[in-house]
């Protein structure tokens, strides 16, 4: 068993984000059997999971630019909220894709001013963040009031958007429905968890998970990416061979912007809501930061953890407290599955500690028949707690993340 997990760690990131979602949704599967709760798993459940988890990819994908260059970016959160505001104010006037462009635009400038704010005069990168999360915060309101106000009567929300046509995967979709309905172990569960990727799809969501392996290629596979990244290891180094560190900073940061920025136009074009609504960003941009940092400052883990986050998200939504109350039994399954692997490689007190955290959440399993609805709004942002503690063992951020830099440090 040693060996085999000692095989497991040197698949390559993609592999192993693949093998982390195959075995949660066997926990999954393994879950609705005993427990009976179908919703853990439809395909409903899926769709929202998507539509929810996709501005929390996005804001991680921008987080992963900027701290890849060495640039912290807890300013996500107020990109994200611009972001909402350029996308309402620009798709009220010319449509979905002006929507889109007005999202990029509007995040990437106040990803523009964290860079000139850390990289020309050195602040503190999260001095620099909360203050472009407050400014955000305030002039999205300000605006809000002065353009919205005369045509929504509104200062809090715009008009209805245009959105756009949703589409299925012709043949795929209507193949995967069948499977779930005939309600066999693990490839019902496994059909309903995939039809929310081929069913209700829009541009802005086939675009969002498109730009994963885009940014793996870009940052991974090519000269550009290298010099990026190498900013953000060892600048010094990297100016001394002729890379203009403090560009590919800007470049980085104002990119990881308009992803934030994306990531709003995303929530005011998701169909359940089309419009600006003040307050509708919601910590996402945290989030979509913890999920960069489950992954490893990595696409494909960052893929996986915002899928986690948005699949929890929508599952409070669409079923409420008893499906919330159901996935305390599988997350009992997960930390059981966790100290035996950890007992495996002989780390005793780990094992130790995440058997004890799952026989505390069977205990509450067991104690109560429903988690209140007001505890269920928040299970994303728990999750979050978890998943960044049980992943703070094996995380490698850039070398230099969060260290001031000056240009010819390097001469």
């Amino acid at each position: 068993m040693t060996a085999v997990l000692d095989r497991a760690r040197t698949l390559p990131g993609w592999a192993r984000s693949a093998l982390i979602a195959a075995a949660l949704v066997a926990v999954l599967s393994v879950t609705v059997t005993l427990t009976g709760q179908t919703q853990l798993t439809s395909g409903g459940t899926a769709s929202a999971a998507v539509r929810l988890g996709l501005p929390i990819l996005l804001a991680g994908l921008g987080g992963l630019w900027a701290e890849r260059a060495g640039i912290i970016n807890i300013g996500l959160e107020g990109m994200m909220v611009l972001g909402t505001w350029g996308a309402a104010w620009a798709g009220y006037q010319w449509g979905p894709w002006a929507a889109m462009l007005g999202g990029l635009v509007f995040g990437a400038l106040g990803g523009l001013l964290h860079a000139v704010a850390t990289v020309t005069f050195n602040v503190n990168h999260i001095v620099s963040g909360v203050a472009i999360t407050l400014l955000g915060t305030g002039l999205t309101k300000y605006l809000a009031t002065l353009v919205f106000t005369p045509v929504s009567q509104n200062p809090r929300q715009s008009p209805r958007l245009e959105g756009f046509t949703e589409f299925s995967i012709p043949g795929v979709a209507e193949g995967l429905a069948a499977l779930e309905a005939q309600q066999r172990v693990f490839v019902s569960d496994l059909a309903g968890l995939l039809s929310g990727l081929v069913t209700g799809l829009t541009p802005i969501l086939v675009i969002g998970i498109a730009l994963v392996p885009v940014s793996y290629l870009v940052l991974w596979r090519t000269a550009f990416g290298l010099r990026l990244r190498s900013a953000g290891e060892s600048p010094v180094a990297a100016e001394s061979l002729g890379v203009n560190v403090v560009l590919h900073k800007y470049v980085a940061v104002t990119i990881s912007g308009a992803l934030a920025g994306l990531g709003g136009a995303a929530l005011v074009l998701n169909p359940g809501q089309l419009g600006y609504l003040e307050n509708q960003v919601g910590g996402r941009g945290y989030i979509g930061l913890a999920a960069m940092i489950f992954g490893n400052w990595r696409p494909a883990g960052l893929l996986v953890g915002s899928a986690l986050f948005g699949y929890v998200d929508g599952l409070q939504l669409r079923a409420g407290g008893e499906a919330v109350h159901a996935l305390l039994y599988g997350a009992t399954l997960v930390a059981v599955v966790v100290a035996v692997l950890w007992a495996i490689r002989r780390m005793w007190t780990a094992a130790a500690v995440a058997l004890v955290a799952g026989l505390l959440v069977y205990a509450v399993y067991w104690s109560v028949d429903t988690v209140p609805s007001e505890f269920a709004s928040y299970a994303p942002q728990l999750v979050t707690l978890i998943v960044l503690a049980a992943a703070s063992q094996r995380l490698r951020p850039p070398a230099r993340l969060g260290e001031p830099y000056r240009r010819g440090e390097g001469r």
